[in-house]
C-alpha cells in the first residue's frame, strides 16, 4: 500500500505532466476533464481533483455548461466551495471579455463570426431568456451593448419605441436585436418575428435601421435577416 509521501509524489508528477502538455501542446493538448482538473488544481492544491473534475463535467454537461453554471450551484457541488467556484467564474469572465473585445475592435457586420462567438459564449447556455440590443454607428461599429430584458421577448418586456428612442439618445444609426432560447433550438417563433417587425417599423419612422435579429441556442443560431423575415 502506498504511503502518503508516495501519493504526494505521484500527484505532483501527474500535475507536472499536465502542465507540460498544457504549455507545449496546442488547443487539444488537454481533454475537457483535464482542463477542469488543472483549473481545480490551482484552487485545491493538495488533493486529487480528477474525480471532482469528472463529476462536474457529468453534472453540468461539458465545459460550456460548467463555465456558464450558476455560482451558487458550483459552490454547493460536493467537493467544491466558493474558492473553486470563483476559479471557474473568472475564466468565464475572461472568455467573455476576450470575445467582446473582438466585437468592439472592428465593424460588426464585417466580423460576424466574432459576434456570433461572443453571443454564444454569453447566452447559449442560459436557463432563462435574455434580450439584448446592440447599437451601431454609421460604420457599423458597436456603440453600446445593452441588456433590455431578462425574460420573454414580448412587448410587455421590450417596448419598440423605447428601443428605438435609446438608439437616438446614443446617436446610433442602427441596431441588432439578440435573444436566446433556453430550449436549445434557435428557431424563431411567430412572436419573435412579430416583435422584430414592430421594432423595425418604429425604427423606420425615426430613421433607425434594424439590421438583424439573432437568436442564439445551444444548437446554433438563426439570423432573421438571412431568413428573409425582416
Amino acid at each position: 500500500m502506498a504511503n502518503s509521501g508516495e501519493d504526494a509524489h505521484h500527484g505532483s508528477g501527474h500535475r507536472a505532466r499536465l502542465r507540460t502538455r498544457l504549455l507545449s501542446g496546442g488547443a487539444e493538448a488537454l481533454g475537457d476533464h483535464e482542463v477542469v482538473e488543472y483549473l481545480l488544481m490551482t484552487a485545491i492544491p493538495r488533493r486529487d481533483v480528477k474525480p471532482l473534475a469528472k463529476s462536474l463535467i457529468a453534472r453540468f454537461g461539458g465545459l460550456a455548461g460548467l463555465f456558464n453554471a450558476d455560482s451558487a450551484a458550483l459552490a454547493k457541488h460536493p467537493g467544491m466551495g466558493e474558492t473553486s467556484a470563483a476559479a471557474f467564474k473568472i475564466v468565464a469572465l475572461a472568455a467573455r471579455r476576450m470575445a467582446r473585445a473582438g466585437v468592439q475592435e472592428t465593424p460588426v457586420l464585417s466580423s460576424w463570426q466574432a459576434l456570433l462567438d461572443y453571443l454564444t459564449i454569453d447566452m447559449a447556455h442560459l436557463k432563462h431568456e435574455r434580450v439584448r440590443v446592440l447599437y451601431l454607428d454609421t460604420k457599423n461599429r458597436l456603440v453600446s451593448d445593452e441588456l433590455v430584458s431578462e425574460g420573454t421577448l414580448d412587448e410587455a418586456a421590450i417596448h419598440p419605441r423605447t428601443v428605438v428612442k435609446q438608439a437616438l439618445d446614443l446617436g446610433a444609426a442602427g441596431l441588432i436585436l439578440v435573444h436566446n432560447h433556453p430550449s436549445g433550438s434557435p428557431e424563431p417563433s411567430r412572436a419573435d418575428v412579430q416583435i422584430t417587425n414592430r421594432i423595425a417599423e418604429a425604427g423606420r419612422l425615426l430613421g433607425i435601421a434594424v439590421l438583424d435579429h439573432v437568436i442564439i441556442g445551444k444548437e446554433g443560431h438563426v439570423s432573421l435577416k438571412s431568413r428573409g423575415l425582416i
